[in-house]
């Protein structure tokens, strides 16, 4: 990379955190670290229970900070934080007051970057939070209620299991759960809800409404949407080793260690450097993450040289990325999918594969290209994504039934 080309990236990316700053505010690092530290052993009871909670604040809604069970990759019982968010405003649209599930947009993995803080001032947050916010507010405008997970990891002990597409759906359905049971809230244990996402959770949005036949059928889901979801690994792994969002892909393997142990990427795959990479990746934020290591090649931190990419066609690899491949079942509930044509991140292809492949199954699914920037495309299709996701979902919830293009893109 040349030093022009890297002064380019950096000037881009601190110009993003600093027009954060100034719109967000910086956010405090005072989390009640106490409320994140969960009961050993975990309390008996079902997916979606709540376990403790606590007021936390978030503008334009009554916002409750969660501690929820839920299941890791392999089916084992973990505890999951995330936040409750009953908008100040009516919601118009007919019956109960509906729920949607928000799929976070990658944070990081330190635990100073989860949502539940960032989004209330807390914590380490950097641009992730205002996306965050974005996606949240669009819905909250409605008079929708919000059901934020942080995912397995984020917040709780443990390493972030970074787009496993098991521990992700788990997360995303038992929010909802835990929102339906929440005490003193005025939300109905039985209403309509919907799931969304972008990036990281689109996939999370995604996993959670093609696993929710099975996992939640009890869940009344009018819809989900999608965007610009990593719905395969296997092909991720080529297209991000040497980009600007390489991090990503770091990310990626720390979860995949965190959620398949029996990968033995620390001991088997990464060389001292990459051991390096690993333990510095789990406690640090999007930005700094884009900022630390633009365009690095995976092949110099495997102990053969090899990229990561060329593990993938091996056991266990190959076993793993075809479990959590996302497009092998079929969503009861409409899918609207959304992707840029030019994303830089997460391949268009990807979306568009995924839409087709539920097509092929009998789902009812809406693929639409989002609007980007010529530059910067994934973050630049932020804002349609936010707009898109709130308008479609309140149609669903309100009644109105979603469209089908399935054969035509």
């Amino acid at each position: 990379m040349s030093i022009s080309v890297r002064r380019g990236l950096t000037a881009v990316l601190t110009s993003v955190t600093v027009t954060v700053a100034l719109v967000a505010g910086a956010p405090a690092a005072g989390a009640d670290e106490a409320f994140y530290t969960p009961p050993s052993p975990l309390p008996a009871g079902q997916d979606g229970d709540v376990i403790k909670s606590q007021p936390s604040f978030i503008l334009g809604s009554k916002a409750t900070r969660i501690m929820y069970l839920s299941r890791d990759s392999k089916g084992e019982a973990i505890p999951v934080t995330g936040t409750v968010m009953v908008p100040d405003r009516a919601w118009t649209g007919g019956g109960p007051r509906p729920i949607v599930a928000y799929a976070p947009f990658t944070a990081g993995l330190g635990d100073k970057c989860a949502p539940s803080k960032t989004m209330a001032g807390e914590g380490e947050g950097d641009a992730s939070s205002l996306f965050q916010s974005g996606f949240v507010n669009a819905l909250l405008e409605k008079g929708i209620a919000v059901a934020q997970t942080d995912y397995e990891g984020l917040g709780t002990p443990g390493d972030h299991t970074y787009v496993m597409r098991g521990a992700q759906a788990h997360a995303v359905l038992d929010v909802i759960r835990a929102a339906q049971r929440l005490p003193d809230t005025g939300l109905p244990a039985d209403g309509p809800v919907g799931i969304t996402g972008y990036s990281q959770g689109g996939g999370g949005s995604a996993a959670a409404v093609e696993l929710a036949p099975s996992y939640a059928p009890e869940l009344d889901i009018r819809g989900a949407y999608v965007g610009a979801a990593p719905a395969d690994l296997a092909v991720l792994a080529k297209s991000l080793d040497g980009s600007y969002a390489v991090a990503f892909l770091g990310f990626a393997l720390v979860g995949l260690n965190t959620a398949y142990p029996e990968t033995e990427i620390l001991t088997k795959l990464a060389n001292e450097k990459g051991k390096e990479l690993y333990n510095t990746a789990r406690d640090i934020c999007t930005m700094e993450a884009l900022l630390r290591y633009p365009f690095s090649r995976t092949r110099d931190f495997t102990r053969d040289g090899r990229p990561v990419s060329a593990y993938l066609d091996e056991e266990p690899f190959r076993s793993i990325m075809a479990e959590v491949k996302i497009g092998n079942r079929k969503p009861e509930a409409p899918v609207l999918v959304e992707h840029a044509s030019n994303d830089d991140i997460v391949p268009y292809g990807q979306g568009r594969q995924m839409a087709e492949d539920w097509c092929g199954k009998g789902a009812t699914v809406q693929f639409e290209d989002l609007p980007a920037t010529p530059a910067f495309a994934h973050v630049g299709a932020l804002p349609a994504a936010m707009d898109n996701s709130a308008n479609w979902l309140a149609d669903r919830l309100s009644g109105k039934p979603a469209t089908d293009n399935c054969g035509q893109f």
